[in-house]
């Protein structure tokens, strides 16, 4: 029996590509270690050495969120195992890990958003840019706006297709993590933004290899990429210095929503979550909600 971590890849076809590479890499950690000595033969995994193995990655000192990210990967993994008669019982049913508490990205605040949003747009008019420069800002600014404007993580932006986005309804089609689809609204500076993108800037930086079926293409007119993403928003910084993770976009997003009186529920929707605990755990509510809130509701207010 072989420990066949391509094919327990390429059965997970519900997940995206990000989480099938993620997976791949933390079981074929642990299939190394295994086979080093933790458990040579994959029929003869047991509960026990799976917490031996999680035991041992704390002593290489990860993070407990890192921990708990390979567990699940090694449950899923077992579970195959178990499905295709490699094991006679799953022992991953019963692992279990302590939770870390999840690190978020700081959340810009409104202003701050909107003025980055207006540098960049407003960098793009200046007369004296080359056009291929002038092209590369207009994707950046439509990149941001849909980021901020619609809450998407960056690998649904860089997977979108044309036919994905509808300007003249202001809908985006976005494929979620899970395979799933949901439409979301996008609002006036994100229609504009993107009809500028694809009319004006598109054309430029694409090559005869650029795909047709993506929407944001890098430098060499290749698709978009997350790693380019982030390279994008570190050539647009804060007025203290401080630069943004793409994913601090999606969060603003949710967090914004939220301060502005939006239903918990919707922005569940609108993010994409199948657990409304997971957008709890996303989002927060400021201090200036906070307050905001008890001085419009309580009697003394």
């Amino acid at each position: 029996m072989t420990w066949n971590v391509d094919g327990f890849v390429s059965a997970l076809t519900a997940s995206s590509p990000h989480t099938r590479e993620a997976y791949r890499r933390d079981v074929t950690q642990f299939v190394t270690w295994a086979e080093r000595g933790g458990c040579p033969e994959p029929e003869n995994l047991t509960n026990t050495v799976l917490r031996r193995y999680l035991a041992y990655l704390t002593t290489r000192d990860y993070a407990r969120p890192s921990i708990a990210r390979k567990a699940a990967a090694i449950r899923s993994y077992t579970r195959y195992l178990a499905r295709h008669g490699v094991i006679d019982t799953d022992p991953g049913r019963a692992l279990r890990t302590p939770r870390g508490a999840q690190r978020l990205p700081r959340v810009p605040r409104r202003t701050e958003t909107v003025d980055l949003l207006d540098a960049v747009a407003a960098s793009a008019a200046i007369p004296e840019v080359e056009a291929a420069d002038r092209a590369r800002i207009r994707r950046d600014h439509a990149l941001l706006e849909l980021l901020y404007g619609a809450g998407l993580r960056i690998a649904e932006a860089c997977g979108l297709g044309p036919s994905d986005l509808d300007l003249r309804r202001k809908y985006v089609t976005v494929l979620g993590k899970g395979a799933k689809i949901r439409r979301v609204p996008i609002n006036d500076e994100t229609v504009t933004a993107l009809g500028a993108y694809l009319r004006e800037a598109r054309p430029v930086l694409s090559t005869t290899a650029t795909p047709a079926d993506v929407v944001f293409v890098n430098a060499r007119g290749n698709a978009l990429t997350p790693r380019d993403a982030r390279r994008i928003l570190d050539r647009y910084p804060l007025p203290d210095g401080r630069t943004l993770h793409p994913h601090a976009l999606r969060h603003a997003f949710a967090t914004h929503l939220l301060e502005g009186g939006a239903d918990l529920r919707v922005v569940q929707e609108l993010l994409g979550h199948s657990d409304l605990a997971t957008t709890q755990r996303y989002t927060h509510v400021t201090p200036e909600r906070l307050r905001s809130v008890h001085e419009a509701t309580h009697p003394r207010g």
